[in-house]
């Protein structure tokens, strides 16, 4: 049974820093590229950042120089570290896996990140 577990969401002001953690089972976690989507209310989900298998990452250009996609294979864990937060960062935040050859797509269950005064 494949999970990805978020994890690390909260409530934060803006311009504080918040670190997304997604720990994944059921997988063989270096074969698989991982990503980070968010859903603000009424709006679609998005694309926030990517790694690939190989360490190749990839990010929207609203949060590129503020956001940082990172992953440790050993601890089968991808990480999102989020900086310089603003108000229109604030959604559901979601992990995704993809596997080879996109054989597989993987959701997790999603985590909230408020950014408000």
């Amino acid at each position: 049974q494949v999970q990805l577990v978020e994890s690390g969401g909260g409530l934060v002001q803006p311009g504080g820093s918040l670190r997304l953690s997604c720990a994944a089972s059921g997988i063989i976690f270096r074969w698989y590229d991982m990503g980070w989507y968010r859903q603000a209310p009424g709006k679609q989900r998005e694309l926030v950042a990517t790694i690939t298998s190989g360490g190749s990452t990839n990010y929207a250009d609203s949060v590129k120089a503020r956001f940082a996609i990172s992953r440790h294979n050993a601890k089968n864990t991808v990480y999102l570290q989020m900086n310089s937060l603003e108000p229109e960062d604030t959604a559901v935040y979601y992990c995704n896996a993809v596997g080879p050859f996109m054989s597989n797509n993987y959701w997790g269950q999603g985590t909230q990140v408020t950014v408000s005064s």
